[in-house]
C-alpha cells in the first residue's frame, strides 16, 4: 500500500490527465490484494475550513463502463441487500449527459434494485408524474429495471439534525418501502449549486417537489409556486441541503452506499434540457461509504486538470466558485456527515 500527500496526489493527477491518464506502474495492477492508496488531506482549494476526522476510503476507477461500474460497487465490499433503491436523475428531456441505461443495467441487475427518483420543483418535463413517465421512458429506463417515483403518492417528513435552516426533510413515500439505498449520481456543474454529486443527489435528489422548495428556500417556504421568489442565499442553500441529505444517511444508516460517475461534465446539471457541452475529458467512477470524501476527491480531481486542449477544467471551477458550491462539503463534513479527508483506492 503506497500513500501520497494531497500535493503528491495533485502533482501527479494533473500529469496523468493531461496524458489521457496513464497510470504509473504501482497503480497499475488490478485485484483486491494490489490496490493502491493515496492519501489526500483536504484544507487546499476548493475548501476553505480544515478537514477533521480520521481519512475514509473512496475507491476510482478510470474504466468508464459497466463493468466498471460494477467492480467499484464491489469493490466498497458494502453488499446492497433487502430491497434495494438505485437514485439516478433521469434527465430532463432534450438533455442528453445523464447515465445512460446501458451503463447502470448492470449495477441494477446485480442488487435487483429499482431506480428510484422524485419529481421537479421546477416547471418542465419531469415536474408531474405523467411527463416524469414519459421521461422515463423515452430515456429507456423502463427497458432495463422497475422505475419507482418514490413522491407520486405524496410525502413524508425525516427528522434533521441541524436545524439552523430546515426544521424536516419532506421526502417521497415510497422512500420507506426500501431497506438500502444505493446513491449513484452523474458528478458535473449545476447553474444554482454550482455542482451536483452524492450530496445533492441525496437532498435535492431525494426530496418531494415541496422539500426541494424546502431546501431552495432555506425552510422558508415549502410552496413550489413560491420557488424563484424565495430562493436562499448560497449559503443558506448549501447548508440546508447537507442537512436534508444527512437525514436520509440517517434514515438508512450503514444501507447506503455513494457512487459518483465523473462522465460528461459539462457546466450544466441533467435537469438542464440544453446543457452546455463539457470541456474537458471524462475521468472515472469513484465510490465510497461516505459521501463528504468522495464529493471532495470529486472537486480535487477537477482541479487537478492542467487546463489543455480538448480538457479545460476552467469554466466547470468558475461555475463551482461563482456558486460557492464546494460550501455544501464544508458544511457536510461539519454537522458530522462525513469527512473531507480521504484516501483513494485505485482498481
Amino acid at each position: 500500500m503506497k500513500k501520497m500527500s494531497k500535493r503528491e496526489w495533485l502533482k501527479w493527477m494533473a500529469a496523468s490527465f493531461a496524458s489521457s491518464v496513464v497510470l504509473p506502474s504501482f497503480l497499475s495492477s488490478c485485484g483486491k490484494g494490489n490496490e493502491q492508496t493515496l492519501e489526500s488531506e483536504s484544507g487546499e482549494e476548493p475548501g476553505d475550513d480544515e478537514p477533521t476526522g480520521q481519512a475514509s476510503q473512496v475507491w476510482m476507477t478510470t474504466d468508464l463502463s459497466a463493468a466498471g461500474l460494477l467492480a467499484v460497487y464491489r469493490a466498497v465490499g458494502r453488499q446492497a441487500t433487502g430491497r434495494v433503491a438505485v437514485k439516478i436523475s433521469t434527465g430532463e428531456p432534450g438533455g442528453h449527459h445523464f447515465l445512460q441505461p446501458s451503463l447502470i443495467a448492470d449495477l441494477v441487475h446485480e442488487v435487483n434494485g429499482n431506480i428510484v427518483e422524485c419529481n421537479t420543483a421546477y416547471q418542465g418535463g419531469r415536474s408531474d408524474s405523467a411527463s416524469h413517465w414519459q421521461a422515463i421512458r423515452d430515456h429507456g429506463f423502463l427497458d432495463i429495471a422497475n422505475v419507482d417515483l418514490m413522491d407520486e403518492e405524496g410525502e413524508m417528513r425525516l427528522p434533521v439534525q441541524d436545524t439552523t435552516h430546515i426544521q424536516y426533510n419532506l421526502v417521497g413515500t415510497h422512500l420507506a418501502n426500501y431497506d438500502f439505498l444505493i446513491n449513484l449520481a452523474h458528478f458535473k456543474g449545476h447553474a444554482i449549486a454550482g455542482f451536483g454529486g452524492v450530496l445533492k443527489n441525496q437532498s435535492i435528489g431525494i426530496a418531494s417537489r415541496r422539500g426541494k422548495t424546502n431546501i431552495h428556500s432555506a425552510g422558508r417556504t415549502q410552496d413550489v409556486s413560491r420557488l424563484w421568489n424565495t430562493l436562499a442565499s448560497q449559503i443558506d442553500f448549501t447548508e440546508s441541503m447537507a442537512a436534508a441529505a444527512q437525514s436520509v444517511a440517517d434514515y438508512f444508516g450503514n444501507n447506503i452506499l455513494y457512487i459518483n460517475v465523473m462522465n460528461n461534465l459539462s457546466v450544466d446539471c441533467d435537469c438542464d434540457s440544453s446543457p452546455a457541452a463539457p470541456e474537458m475529458r471524462d475521468i472515472g467512477i469513484l465510490a465510497s461509504t461516505d459521501p463528504v470524501a468522495l464529493d471532495q476527491a470529486c472537486l480535487d480531481l477537477v482541479y487537478a486538470v492542467t487546463p489543455a486542449d480538448g480538457n479545460d477544467n476552467r469554466p466547470l471551477i468558475e461555475r463551482i466558485e461563482s456558486r460557492n458550491g464546494a460550501h455544501v462539503v464544508e458544511y457536510a463534513e461539519r454537522i458530522g456527515l462525513g469527512n473531507r479527508n480521504y484516501e483513494i483506492v485505485r482498481l
